[in-house]
């Protein structure tokens, strides 16, 4: 289990954008307005239709799909929460936006060296046990930043104290097995525009649920491909002797 966790409540998130400009100074990037994730934009505050908001961005999965299906290990989560992508190892492949369940992984389409990008939960911070970029500016308390254990606590407590207030659920506490990212949400998932059909059990694991039985299934369906590898070539090599032999009388 992670150590940290973000909670982010939506009831409480007032659109000011603070969270956006913390992470573009805290990553170098130039100050703009996200209107979607992208290569300059990890994280993402949507304005809804009702006048309350979402925040977008990485989930940090306990068990991130994207690290399991990387097959240069370019991906890697941090017993911290954080899950980091490695420039010197990735080889754009770009298995990772395929797998995630979010949604979450952008790449540089422009660039003749492209990266994949994505938060990265402010790993130079949280390993040095500080607070990331986005919970340290929020004015209203909306995004929070601290043990997971007792950000899933708090979660619970706010839940129980306002149930008209909330969804009933936490996202993310279950969701993809669980992730470092909590959100306490008052609109649902899909009106919300999250993902609303994240299988609760880890996806890396229902991979291997699948791919455990391969060994089985391998050697079945080898011997049939080389079985039909065999009648082939005896097909062609009947032939070819047919051939020769009808060319033998009509010399």
């Amino acid at each position: 289990m992670s150590k940290y966790a973000l909670l982010f409540d939506q009831s409480l998130c007032i659109g000011c954008g603070a969270c956006e400009q913390a992470c573009q100074s805290e990553h170098d990037q130039k100050p703009h307005k996200p209107t979607k994730l992208d290569h300059e934009s990890y994280t993402w505050v949507e304005s809804l239709s009702d006048g309350q908001y979402a925040r977008h961005l990485c989930m940090s999965c306990e068990d991130p799909t994207c690290v399991s299906v990387c097959p240069v290990a370019a991906l890697e989560k941090s017993s911290f929460g954080p899950v980091t992508w490695d420039a010197k190892k990735c080889m754009g492949c770009r298995y990772c936006m395929m797998a995630c369940p979010f949604g979450i992984p952008t790449y540089e389409w422009y660039s003749t060296n492209p990266r994949v990008r994505k938060c990265d939960m402010c790993v130079h911070r949280v390993t040095r046990d500080l607070p990331t970029a986005c919970a340290s500016v929020c004015p209203t308390g909306a995004t929070n930043f601290g043990e997971r254990e007792a950000m899933l606590k708090e979660a619970k407590r706010r839940l129980a104290a306002n149930p008209e207030r909330y969804t009933g659920e936490i996202y993310g506490e279950k969701e993809a097995g669980g992730t470092s990212v909590l959100m306490l949400l008052s609109k649902p998932a899909e009106q919300s525009g999250l993902p609303d059909n994240v299988p609760q059990q880890d996806l890396p694991h229902l991979t291997w649920n699948v791919l455990e039985k391969l060994p089985q299934i391998i050697p079945v369906w080898g011997a049939f491909l080389g079985g039909m590898y065999w009648l082939g070539a005896r097909k062609e090599a009947v032939a070819e002797a047919e051939k020769k032999e009808r060319g033998g009388h009509n010399d």
